[in-house]
Parts: C-alpha cells; structure tokens; sequence
C-alpha cells in the first residue's frame, strides 16, 4: 500500500512538473511576479491612493501594537502567578473620555483623508476626451465621443491566439506570453498628457471597468450610466480587467490602453477614420455567394464565435446556431431581426452596431456553415429594410 501511495505521489509529481511553464516576467503596465502590492502607479490618482493605502496600514499597524501591546504588557506583568491581586475599583471619567475621543479622532481623519480621495476620483469635469465604455458578455466596446477621436467607435475581445491557447490547453514547453489573457484585438488608445474622462455602462449584466496602474475601477452597469477618468504622463502598455463576477467568460474580459503621444494619437485617429470610411459599404451592393461567406466568417470570429463557439455548437446555456430553426428557417427576417434586436432579455445582444454588410455576411455565414446548407443569401439591402 505505501510503494503504491509512493507511485502515485510521484506520477501527480512527474505530470505537475511536466505541464507548461506559465509566464515568468513582469509585464510592465500589468501584473507582476510574485506581486504583493499595487501595481505601480502612472497617475496622480493612482499615487494618491497609494500613499492612502500605506498610511492608513502603517496607522492601523501602530494601533494595533500600541492596544495589544499594553493589554499584553498588563495581563503579563499584573499576572496572580507573581502575586497580583485583583483591583476593586470604579470605573474613570478621564479615561472613559480619552477613549472615546482619540478612536473619534483617528477615525476622522481617516474619514476625511479617504472622503477627498473618492471626490477627487470623481471629478471629470474639463475633460480632453470623453470616451464610452460598454460591458458586453464577454467584451469591451468603445466610442469616442468628444474629443479628439470623436465618432471613432470599435469593439475590443481578447485575442484570438490567447483564447485558441486557453481552450485548447497548454501543451508541455509552450512559452506563455508575459501578457497572456490580458492582450486583445482593439486596444483602447488615448493621448498622453490628457484627462481622460470614461463613461460606463453595459449591454447585458453588470461588468466593471478597472485599470489598476490608473487607480480606477466603475461599474458597468445595464440602463445606468456611472463615469471615472485617469490622465497619464507616462506613455506605455496598461492593462486591466472586468472586476464584477459576469459569467463563464469573465477571465476573458481584459482591457488594455495604449497612452501614445499627441502626435501619434493624432495618426491613429486618422487611420481609425480611414478604417470607418472603408468599412461603410453601399447597403444596395449585390453580393456574390463566394465573397459574403468570406466576410462572414471574420464576423463571425470576431464577434459571434466567443459564446456560440467556433463549431457554432453553443455551450451550456448559450444556444447553437448550428442546425438552430431560426438558421435553418426559410423566413430571413426571423435571424435578421434577433440580430438587430437581440432576444432572451439581453442573453442574445442586439448587434445594431455592425454595419448592415456585416450583418448580411455573418447571417449567411451560419445559414452556409457545418451542417447548415440552406444556400440562402443575405443582401444588406434586406437588413436594411429590417431596421426601418
């Protein structure tokens, strides 16, 4: 029995050992090896809160030995084995007093200390660009609107890579990126220099905006609106998380920022308008079979395979689109108009937001796809006359 309980702590051993190595650098702008404290800070915010979180632990830590420490000394030195006896006396007015001042005190300022920081992380007036932040299950959408930027709007996942990794399991000598489960398609790009204001809200369930090197964190919640803002000095990498429990895919939520310089937001946001421009297609253009299946499927990945997964199987409580009626139902606008409008109140969202091409291409894509092959084709010009 033992040389078999010995096997087998040494086959766990020999298959701990033999799994792949996670990540082993600090990922600057993310989270650390071993870390124990915050990340470093790149706001004035961030550092506030910093020197907060250390004086009010170095402040609790001197109370703490202070109490302790005299009750300890008391109990120890007045103790009946040396020979002490027991005081009989009443109780003091002077001491009652003290105690119950000083904790006041202390609690005050404490109060007052913390009551100026959470104003200060509130104050997003005089902001340089205001962009909107919304939680979706499982991603981040992004519209720029004021500022510098404004009318730029885009869709931010994890990337695919990362995701394909996590799914599919890590295979022994693998080498894990520093910034595995953090980087994504889309990254949010701001200015240097500039305040920053984020107004959050969500699609579906509650999520939560948070970027510890900023020293931020908002809900995101649906039919509300809250807001923060951050302004850097340090151009750089940044990431953060979803922090609000969301569903099975909340590891797969991650933000990350690029703060640039003026001159380089400047190009991105020239580029971004290149990029909008082009993706505005003529609703009235017919489309071959062949060339909207390829447009699609990069709708599809993008936007549609993280909970319908890439087999269109679904999972769990998320339906699949393969061999589902409404794909396989000859009447179009029944697809169409979930797409448009969502169902299940909010578990499907609604995808308003993709271009009626784009819908077009991904609705024909599912209809076209695994064992569905219905042969029918989706023109833009029909998802357009859905959403009148």
């Amino acid at each position: 029995m033992k040389n078999l309980s010995m096997k087998k702590f040494l086959y766990l051993l020999s298959v701990f050992l033999s799994t792949g190595a996670l990540a082993v650098n600090d990922l600057p702008g993310g989270p650390a090896v071993n870390q124990l404290n915050f990340h470093p800070p790149v706001t004035q915010l961030a550092i506030e809160q910093h020197w907060l979180h250390s004086f009010m632990l170095i402040a609790c830590t001197i109370i703490f030995v202070l109490v302790f420490g005299v009750m300890f000394y008391s109990i120890w030195k007045h103790r009946k084995s040396v020979g002490h006896k027991a005081a009989n006396f009443h109780e003091s007015v002077t001491v009652e007093i003290l105690w119950t001042i000083v904790p006041f005190v202390i609690v005050v300022i404490m109060g007052l200390l913390a009551t100026k920081m959470l104003v200060a992380s509130k104050d997003t007036t005089n902001a340089d660009l205001t962009i909107k932040a919304t939680g979706y299950q499982w991603k981040w959408g992004y519209d720029y609107v004021k500022g510098e930027g404004e009318g730029i709007g885009f869709i931010s996942t994890l990337d695919s890579a990362h995701r394909a990794m996590s799914e599919s399991g890590i295979p022994k000598g693998t080498v894990i990126p520093d910034d595995y489960l953090l980087k994504v398609d889309n990254p949010l790009v701001v200015p240097v220099g500039k305040k920053i204001r984020i107004i959050t809200t969500a699609n579906d369930v509650i999520h939560a905006f948070a970027i510890p090197s900023f020293g931020i964190k908002q809900d995101a919640i649906p039919g509300f609106v809250r807001d923060t803002w951050f302004k850097t000095d340090v151009i750089g990498v940044y990431h953060g998380q979803c922090q609000e429990l969301c569903g099975k895919e909340h590891a797969y939520m991650p933000i990350e920022v690029r703060v640039v310089s003026a001159a380089d937001y400047t190009a991105w946001v020239a580029d971004q308008r290149k990029l909008a421009a082009a993706k505005q297609d003529d609703p009235t253009k017919v489309w071959a079979m062949d060339d909207i299946l390829k447009r699609g499927e990069k709708v599809y990945a993008s936007n549609c395979a993280a909970c319908h997964q890439a087999n269109g199987k679904g999972a769990g409580p998320i339906k699949p689109v393969d061999g589902a009626a409404v794909v396989l139902d000859a009447d179009k606008t029944k697809q169409i108009k979930i797409l448009l409008n969502g169902q299940n109140n909010g578990a499907m969202p609604a995808w308003r937001a993709l271009s009626d091409t784009d819908i077009a291409a991904v609705i024909t894509y599912t209809k076209n796809n695994w064992s569905n092959k219905t042969g029918q084709l989706v023109q833009p010009s029909e998802v357009l006359a859905a959403r009148k």
